[in-house]
């Protein structure tokens, strides 16, 4: 069933539109991803799909049954509240009941012999049960939990801007709702919690709406994708790889169409410039012909900032820490630590929220000092870090003048000078976008033009903390492909998996009580290893606690004879799995933009996907049980 429709919605700030009829509909089940460049009104976009915000034409259809919850990126927060009482707060008649329960409830137990607070209580307690919303209370704390908030009681105003962040999201996910409409889920969510929230929305009834730069997480969820560009609504049915496949086959046609019409112009300019003459029907019609084919629109999508600059030269010694330690409030966050960082790492930092992941950058730049050990820079080092602050940007600043405090120009990877303007321009920054005052641009464009000034000064070590938040996807693509060619040293703390598997080569693992722990190899080497290690200890735990008073029976380890039947033919119904799977992608391939045998594919695609898991899972026990047993 179609829950809300969009037909030729427009909207415009001033001169620049954002919107440009577009249409869209969001249909029962349905998991939709929008992506696009900064500041192009994906925001904008959710706002006036909640009603949040007014457009300037076109309409809007609703399902009498839709139901919408709404995550923004600036969220109301009530500083005296508690925990529970925020994420209670809406307008609907459950989370109104909700808070009158809670409310009741304290009042109970501060007065339990008043009478008549107890009616009251009694009379919420028949009121809730008539709405069935003790599921909801229940799953509200599961949730917090999940998501790292632990303390229902807590007063919003001693929480920190992360904790505040995922207080929203349970707020979203446990208000009652058809469609999740989410701006911006991952930010602020480590990977565990992230994991969490893909298990969540894959198997929620409802259907999603999100923005997001977190590549895994689109691919994992998404069953279609909706690119936004130039006032324009692209649609792509399928997951985020789906999408980069069929983007490609599209802008490849485009250009090929460009370049047919590019023909017929300079036969039609030819045509023009012999002078012909415009007074027969046939002429005229021929000079008309040229003019709509001059003035039709050829942009074609381009999402790749080119970035080939080089950095200021770096000697062998980079950074070299001794003994390093620091606490705050008697908490240890790092202990004894010692590392030396090498001319061309790339070392990804990994661990929970508030684990002292930040503070070990902000160490190493000298912005916060150690209780003891030491930080060894090498004379030639040239730092540049990004922060995940950049509210000290001076708003009034225009664009080109802000870039230019960095520098007025840089050199290429061929020792060319490129002015600060053409690089605005790789950075997608227009020639009259440059002209404009900081405080008009969003939030990521501001992020982009932060990135921009710290690459300006030419740094040969950087110092990344969550680079990835409120990045769009085409400029963290380059910004990856940049970083791959970097020739200094790289130190970045990051939630984002995708963007520590393309850029990792080493990791520094935070592992709290300011243990911090080394590993060769990007984030799924690591999260591999790990979850092998888990399951290697959870086979031995059940061996372990079979400690008795009397001598154990002498039981030989042996295949049940369901697991030595399954052990014999697992391998056969995997390999058959992964035949059935090639030759769904295949018809997908083909299927070109038949969307009605997408939509049939699709699901078949992912129940294999989510078979061959499972049985990838049951083989790895099986085998591990195989070599138990073999060496028993």
């Amino acid at each position: 069933m179609n829950l809300i429709t969009l037909e030729n919605i427009s909207k415009s700030y001033g001169e620049k539109t954002l919107l440009n009829k577009i249409s869209l509909s969001i249909s029962e089940g349905e998991k939709i991803g929008l992506i696009g460049i900064n500041g192009t009104g994906k925001s904008t976009l959710l706002k006036i799909l909640c009603g949040i915000q007014e457009y300037d034409s076109g309409n809007i259809i609703t399902s009498n049954s839709l139901s919408m919850s709404y995550l923004s990126q600036n969220e109301n927060f009530y500083d005296n509240a508690t925990v529970l009482e925020q994420i209670f707060q809406g307008n609907s008649k459950e989370m109104n009941l909700l808070r009158e329960y809670e409310t009741a409830l304290e009042n109970s137990a501060m007065h339990p012999d008043d009478e008549k607070v107890q009616k009251t209580l009694l009379n919420l307690t028949e009121q809730m049960d008539a709405l069935d919303l003790w599921n909801i209370e229940s799953n509200a704390k599961t949730i917090l939990t999940k998501l790292g908030i632990k303390n229902f009681n807590a007063k919003i105003k001693t929480l920190s801007g992360g904790q505040k962040k995922r207080i929203c999201l349970a707020q979203t996910l446990i208000t009652p709702s058809n469609l999740l409409v989410l701006d911006e889920p991952t930010n602020h969510l480590d990977n565990e919690t992230i994991e969490w929230l893909e298990q969540y929305l894959t198997s929620t009834k409802s259907s999603v709406f999100m923005i997001t730069h977190d590549r895994y997480f689109l691919d994992r969820i998404s069953n279609k994708i909706f690119e936004l560009y130039n006032g324009n609504l692209y649609s792509y049915v399928g997951n985020y790889s789906v999408y980069l496949e069929k983007k490609l086959e599209r802008e490849q046609l485009e250009i090929s169409s460009k370049q047919k019409k590019d023909n017929l112009l300079r036969r039609e300019l030819a045509w023009i410039r012999r002078g012909a003459k415009a007074r027969s029907t046939k002429q005229k019609a021929r000079i008309q012909r040229f003019d709509e084919l001059n003035s039709q629109d050829d942009t074609i999508i381009q999402d790749k900032i080119e970035i080939s600059t080089s950095g200021s030269r770096l000697g062998k010694k980079v950074i070299e820490i001794k003994n390093l330690n620091k606490s705050f409030n008697g908490t240890e966050f790092i202990k004894n630590f010692s590392f030396i960082f090498s001319k061309g790492d790339r070392i990804g930092i990994v661990g929970h929220n508030g684990i002292g992941k930040s503070t070990l950058l902000n160490i190493i730049c000298g912005k916060t000092s150690p209780d003891s050990g030491t930080i060894d820079l090498g004379a030639t080092v040239k730092i540049g870090y990004f922060s995940q602050d950049s509210s000290n940007m001076n708003e009034n600043l225009r664009v080109i003048d802000y870039i230019k405090e960095g520098a007025e120009f840089i050199r290429d990877s061929n020792n060319e000078l490129i002015s600060a303007s053409k690089m605005l321009e790789k950075f997608l920054f227009s020639s009259e976008m440059q002209w404009t005052p900081i405080l008009k641009l969003s939030g990521g464009e501001r992020r982009r033009l932060y990135l921009l000034r710290i690459l300006m000064e030419a740094p040969n070590v950087l110092i990344l903390d969550e680079p990835t938040n409120d990045l769009d996807i085409q400029t963290l693509t380059i910004l990856e492909d940049y970083l791959q060619y970097f020739e200094g040293t790289i130190l970045t703390v990051s939630h984002d998996r995708y963007f520590l598997d393309k850029l990792a080569n080493k990791l520094l693992i935070f592992k709290g009580n300011g243990v911090i722990d080394y590993n060769t190899g990007n984030y799924s080497d690591y999260l591999e290893k790990s979850k092998s290690e888990e399951k290697l200890e959870m086979a031995n735990t059940p061996t372990k606690n079979k400690v008795k008073s009397e001598k154990p029976k002498s039981t030989k380890l042996k295949f049940s004879f369901k697991e030595q039947m399954e052990y014999e033919k697992i391998d056969s119904v995997i390999e058959a799995a992964e035949n059935e799977l090639t030759s769904i992608e295949a018809k997908i391939n083909s299927a070109g933009s038949d969307y009605m045998l997408l939509e049939d594919l699709m699901p078949q695609k992912k129940e294999l996907e989510e078979k061959l898991q499972t049985l990838y899972d049951r083989w790895e026990y099986l085998n591990e049980l195989a070599e138990r047993i073999k060496n028993s």
